[in-house]
This record gives C-alpha cells, structure tokens and sequence, in this order.
C-alpha cells in the first residue's frame, strides 16, 4: 500500500474515533471529548497496525496489554472498540448510563479492559506489573502498551514505575504519553516542553522518542522503532493538542471534562468530515505459544510450631509462604526492601524467579501485584503495615479493578515496641475494612497464621493479612482449622458473665486477664476473632445472649474503624444484613487512643490501656453493673 493511501486511512480511522468521542460523550451530557481527540492519531495507528490483539479471545496469553492510564479518556476507548467492530454503535451511545459497561472510566466489566483506570498515575505502574509477568514469568513476546496524559506525570508512583521498568530492563514496556498541554484547570507544569519529559525519562534508563503526535509517518517509525529496542523500556513522547481538529476546541482552555452541545456537536462533527463507520480488523498475535510453569507443583506441607513455643506471626508468614512456593507456581512474591523483617527473604532465595525486589516504593509494588494478578498469578506483596498506606490508593483502585491481590503488613500497633509511632500501624485494620469486598485477617500465633495463609492464595479480591512484629506463645494445635469467616472460643463456661474479644497481640492480653478473672471467680469468655472481615457475627450473637449484652473489645489499633468497630457493626442493621438480635449490648472498646510514643512493647501496651490490666478492670466494671441491675430488679420485684 502506497505511504499516502495509509495516512489516508489512518486519517480517516483517526477522525471517526474524534467524532464517536464527541457523540457519545454529547449524548451523555458528560465526559472528556477534547481528552479523548488529542492522542486519536496516535491510537489510529497504534490500532490498525501495531497492537497485537484477538478480540475474540482477549484470554490469549500472547495478546498485547493495552492500559488507558488517562482514564477519562474512556469515549476514545470505547471508539476503538467500536472500530474493532467488538461493540455496536449503540452500545458506544450508552456511555456513563445506569447499567452500562461504558462507564466514565473503563473497568474490567468490558473483557478487553485488564485494570480499571481514572486515578491517575496507576497505568504505568500496573503496566510494570504486566511487563514483568510477560518477561520473567510468562516468557511469552507480547507487548505492553501505556497511554498516559502529561497531566499524570506529576505523580510519584509514575516514576517509581519509571525507575523500576529500567531496573528490570522492561524492554516489552512502550509508554506513550499524550503532551497535549492542558489539564483540568490550565497549563501543565511543563506544557509542550517534551526535550523535559524526555530529558527525564532518558535519566531513568528509558529509550526516549520525542514525535508530532499528528504526524502520521512519525507516529509510525516511533511505534515500529520502539518494537526494536531490545535492551530498555521505551517512551514515545507525543506533543498533540487538546480537541484537535475542530477549531472552536482545540488547544483551548476551560474545555476538560465538559461535553458539547447538540449545535456545537452537529459542527464539531461536520468539521471532522461526518460520521464514519470503519471498521478494522485488529492484527491477532502471531505467536500462539502458552506460558511457561516455572516449577512442578508438591503437595502443600504447612510448617507446623509446638504449643507454647514462642514464635512471630511474621515469621510464620515467611515459613508458610514458602510452603505455598513449593505448592504453588503460579505464586509470586513482592517485598519493598523489609523482606528480612517480614520473612519473604525466604521465599526470595528459594524461588528467585519469583520474587521481585520493589525496594522502597509501596504503590509500585501494590501496581506491580495488580498487573500481575492479571496474567493469572497469585501475588503477595509485603511490607511494614504501617507504610502500605501509602499505596492504599493503589488498593482501592484495586477493587475498583476486581484484582485478587494478597497484600500482608507486618509490625503492626504499639506492640513494635521503641521504634515509636511512625512505625506502628495503627490505621490498617480501618483502611483495609473499608475497601469494597475485601478480607481481613488478623492471626495470633504461628499455626493459625499457616493455616490462613494457605487459605489467602485461593481467595478473591483483596486480602490483608495483620502480622506481629514480637514472638508470641503458640496455643493452637497444628491440625487446628481457621476457616475465614469464623473465629475460635477458646474460653468459655456455662456462668461467662462478659466476653473478651481479641485478635493477634492482644489475644494474649486477654488470656492473661482470663487467668487473673479465673482466680477471683469471674467466669468470662474468650473470642479470638482472627477474621476481622467477615467477622463470625453468629458466635458475637451468642455471646451477647450469653453474658447479658456484656462485651469487650480489646485491639492495638485506633479507636476508629478496627476491630471494635467490626463487632458494633454485627449489631447494627444494614441494608444487606438487618440485626437479628435484640440483646441489650453493653459493649467497651479498648483501644489506642493516645498518640503513643518510644518503650517496650509491654510498657506500651499497658500505657495505652489494652493489656491485661485494662482487660481485668473493664470486665469487672461490666460485671459489677450487671450484679447492681440484678440486685435493682431483685429488690424491685420484692
């Protein structure tokens, strides 16, 4: 085909995918059109000619990756569907209405979107997640494709991802980053400054390729050069205009996020040259090899500890992750550079091959299991809890994307002891409570810890593991089961006049005050609930019925959001589950509540009122109101 009639073509393409934007997005009455024209050139040719995808089968291992980092540029998204002829133009018309699959910003309800995107400065890193997968673990040569807007590069997780495909030499990563100038509210930092953004891109390790992002024969030798490279991840640098092509549009401010008019749409449309109606046929990959199983599943032998030994649930985490190893293939590791504390330095030295050193950058190693979890691998990704909040935008979008991702904080609380509170998570249990069907797991001792680990790797969406960083007495038996969703009384009498409930360190708390309860003839009930989410409201119902409403909640967690609030919530109706139980409750919440500072785990412990002592008098407390209430309604009846 001669190079004028390809243009031609690419031209033609390239304007249909403006006026679709315009249309669905005017029909709408909301969305980014002017987002959506000004990479359209590029993802022309990107489409019709370098993007190897079967459509029909978007499981094929050996499809290119595509992930819209600008998200709001969803209309141009689903343009390109319509031009690959895997959606119909009514479809495209139902943009952001109730019961769509076009939402505002493309999730994973459309089979061809890998990741949901829209909060920007995720698609890079979660394109390192995929570029990993198809280098080191599939071994297979498909390419992964990152449009970004230059908006988005202010963001840091943008060059942890940019710092990270170079160390791990990601030559199967091509960024493009659409420089059309404008963002939501004015000028970007560096405008159509790209020497600048290529200056940097270079300085991380990346091959830099700075383009007319409407030049067709530039838009075509970068995207051919940048298959080439065999050595380093490429960024193909694209100055463009926003709203291009229509001149009441482009390269105009105070137009981001607005949809046009009918009478503005009707001429917008006529100067893009009217509707079209092409359809293209997307080349399929030419390799149909399958990935390849790094190692032969064993059958799953968890470590197992001796009651009363005293051992870290961090510990048991390592020791069981590499358990899961060796069952488990598919299993991968992430770690950002505390691998020797949390104890997946273990797994690190026995499978290489399936461990990735994220140093420290938590929302590039949260990015990277999202990535990689969407090539079928099952990824756990760990570090000191209290710095996961970090990348916690990054789980959120997580769940957005349905991603089942396993995510394990290790020194968690106040229990770290001298490290002080920078150290100390204390937020975890709220955050990871509060992202959309995720799980919470919460163990106290080295046998349970196993035991939930093996369950974590089969589970969906995202899961959070809580480990201690202090050795703790093991007092379950080695074939004991913890099922999530359940909990485990493991005191209890016909008399129990209150209920401790605990989990992890402050497990140990409680039976301590049981002891001390035991010897001054208080009978009270001990409820390790290691499943913050879901919790075993069935055992909290009975437990209330049992000892008159009179419950304790003892965690080393803020007041707010913890396991404390877990439990209120099993006797709060909701819209999906109404309460059954009309149990008076008199419920206490021992919690952090202080901003603590520097000593020994038990000295802080005790300062925050959530060891033993606190347990003891809590319980008396609850006890001594309920004999006067008894005593009350005794003499009134007399």
């Amino acid at each position: 085909m001669a190079i004028q009639e390809q243009i031609q073509q690419w031209h033609e393409l390239a304007q249909q995918l403006r006026v679709d934007s315009i249309r669905a997005t005017t029909i709408a009455g909301s969305g980014h059109p002017t987002s959506s024209m000004s990479p359209a050139d590029v993802m022309a040719v990107l489409l019709s000619k370098y993007l190897r995808y079967d459509f029909k089968n978007p499981d094929n291992p050996n499809n290119d990756r595509f992930v819209l980092s600008k998200g709001h540029a969803a209309p141009l998204l689903y343009a390109m569907y319509k031009a690959a002829g895997v959606i119909s133009d009514g479809e495209l018309m139902s943009l952001r209405q109730l019961g769509s699959r076009l939402e505002g910003h493309p999730t994973p309800v459309l089979p061809w979107v890998d990741v949901a995107t829209g909060s920007l400065g995720q698609g890079l890193p979660i394109g390192v997640g995929l570029a990993l997968a198809g280098k080191y673990l599939d071994q297979l040569p498909y390419h992964v494709w990152v449009l970004l807007g230059d908006s988005e590069t202010s963001e840091g997780s943008v060059w942890e991802a940019f710092d990270h495909a170079s160390h791990y030499s990601l030559d199967n990563l091509i960024a493009i980053i659409d420089v059309n100038r404008l963002g939501q509210r004015g000028q970007t930092e560096l405008g159509w400054n790209i020497q600048a953004y290529a200056a940097r891109a270079k300085a991380f390790g990346w091959q830099a390729m700075e383009i007319d992002g409407h030049n067709f024969q530039e838009i075509d030798q970068s995207l051919n050069a940048a298959l080439s490279v065999n050595d380093r991840p490429t960024v193909i640098i694209a100055r463009t205009k926003k709203g291009k092509g229509v001149a009441s549009l482009e390269d105009l401010g105070g137009w981001h996020g607005k949809a046009l008019k009918p009478d503005a749409e009707k001429a917008a449309i006529a100067e893009l040259g009217g509707q079209r109606h092409i359809i293209i046929q997307v080349n399929k990959p030419e390799e149909q090899a399958q990935p390849v199983v790094i190692g032969n599943p064993q059958q799953l032998q968890l470590p197992t500890y001796n009651k009363g030994a005293k051992v870290a649930t961090r510990r048991a985490y390592g020791d069981a992750l590499l358990a899961l190893g060796s069952a488990q293939p598919n299993v991968v590791v992430l770690d950002a550079e505390v691998s020797n504390s949390t104890y997946a330095e273990d797994f690190a030295e026995a499978y290489p091959e399936r461990y990735f050193e994220m140093y420290i950058a938590e929302q590039q190693m949260i990015a990277a299991a999202v990535g990689l979890q969407v090539r079928k691998y099952k990824p756990f990704a760990s570090s000191f809890a209290a710095f996961l909040s970090r990348g916690y935008d990054f789980v959120r979008m997580a769940a957005v994307s349905r991603a089942n991702i396993k995510l394990v904080g290790s020194h968690a609380g106040v229990s770290i002891g001298q490290d002080g509170p920078s150290q100390m998570a204390l937020e975890d249990l709220a955050a990871f409570r509060a992202v959309w069907s995720s799980t919470v797991l919460y163990p106290s001792d080295a046998n349970q810890t196993a035991k939930l680990l093996a369950q974590m790797s089969d589970r969906n969406g995202i899961v959070y593991l809580r480990t201690t960083r202090e050795s703790t007495p093991v007092i379950y038996d080695s074939d004991e089961d913890f099922p999530i969703g359940g909990s485990k009384v493991i005191r209890s009498s016909d008399s129990d006049g209150a209920a401790i409930i605990a989990a992890g360190i402050t497990l140990h708390e409680a039976l301590k005050a049981y002891d001390r309860l035991k010897n001054e003839g208080i009978a009270v009930r001990v409820i390790d609930a290691y499943s913050v989410k879901p919790i075993d409201a069935k055992t909290l119902h009975q437990a209330a019925r049992d000892t008159e409403g009179n419950l304790v909640v003892v965690e080393d967690h803020w007041l707010e959001g913890g396991l404390g609030a877990a439990v209120l919530d099993v006797f709060a109706g909701t819209n999906s589950s109404p309460s059954y139980d009309e149990t008076p409750l008199r419920l206490i919440k021992l919690a952090v509540s202080e901003m603590p500072g520097s000593g020994t785990p038990e000295e802080l412990l005790h300062a925050a009122k959530i060891d033993a002592d606190a347990i003891v008098e809590a319980v008396k407390s609850q006890v001594k109101h309920s004999l006067g209430v008894a005593l009350h309604s005794e003499s009134a009846r007399k």
